[in-house]
């Protein structure tokens, strides 16, 4: 299924190492699902997710959002839309091009070299289904700049975050995404806080087809409003898709 990011304007973000609302109904009139986390993420607990998702909701578009190459397998490559690789402006070196280098590296192996691939069980796929599937699994992939402004969140110790940006560089890094680097997505992740709209502001000013998405305590319909009305052109709700099904319902746009 393709993405019209266009028509984006409600992401809900599933963490697989967390239990799902019993009443998947809660899905209904999101526009998209991501499906990742920082801890206690497997590939088993992806997958299981994303079949279960599936099942209820198959017409909306399901990317898993892995933070490391032992999250995917040709089971989650297979299962998924898409995947959706963050690029961390403000992490670390691995974050930003090391484990792409290495991704990349893999997918680019012959198939008799992939064998053994650090993505689990990539070479008997490719060897089983012609090398046409390196192709084709590569153009599964998309970039997401990314910013984490929130130290204290277990994403920004993960990608080795140790400074926030200001809303200026912010802005800096929202034009590279679209200008320089060529993301589709340029994400903005107060990780379970919410950080108001001044980024939002800052980097919607210099972007024009790329899709500026905010996530962060998004709690409220007024939030959501507040954040798109502030020029992102889609929340990510994720903590209270989790923990409050009827407060995430709020949290969905009027259409």
């Amino acid at each position: 299924m393709t993405i019209d990011w266009e028509t984006v304007t409600h992401v809900t973000k599933v963490d697989p190492a967390k239990d799902l609302p019993p009443d998947l109904t809660v899905l209904e009139g999101t526009d998209l699902i991501l499906v990742g986390g920082s801890d206690g993420v497997t590939e088993a607990n992806t997958l299981e997710a994303v079949r279960e998702i599936d099942a209820y909701r198959p017409d909306v578009p399901v990317c898993q959002e892995p933070n490391s190459s032992t999250h995917v397998s040709t089971e989650t490559i297979d299962a998924v839309d898409a995947l959706a690789v963050a690029a961390v402006y403000n992490g670390d070196r691995e974050h930003f091009v090391g484990k792409h280098v290495d991704l990349f590296t893999e997918i680019g192996r012959k198939p008799d070299e992939i064998t053994g691939s650090s993505v689990p069980g990539v070479g008997g796929f490719v060897e089983s289904k012609g090398v046409d599937v390196v192709s084709d699994l590569a153009s599964k992939i998309f970039g997401e700049g990314y910013v984490v402004q929130n130290l204290e969140s277990t994403a920004a110790t993960r990608a080795g975050v140790e400074t926030t940006y200001t809303p200026e560089q912010v802005a800096g890094a929202a034009l590279a995404t679209e200008t320089f680097y060529g993301f589709p997505v340029f994400y903005v992740e107060y990780s379970g806080t919410y950080g108001g709209t001044r980024d939002v502001e800052a980097a919607s000013r210099y972007i024009e087809e790329t899709t500026l998405l905010y996530g962060g305590g998004i709690d409220s319909g007024e939030k959501a409003s507040a954040v798109l009305d502030a020029g992102a052109d889609a929340v990510v709700v994720g903590d209270c898709f989790h923990d409050d099904p009827e407060t995430f319902r709020e949290t969905i746009p009027d259409r």
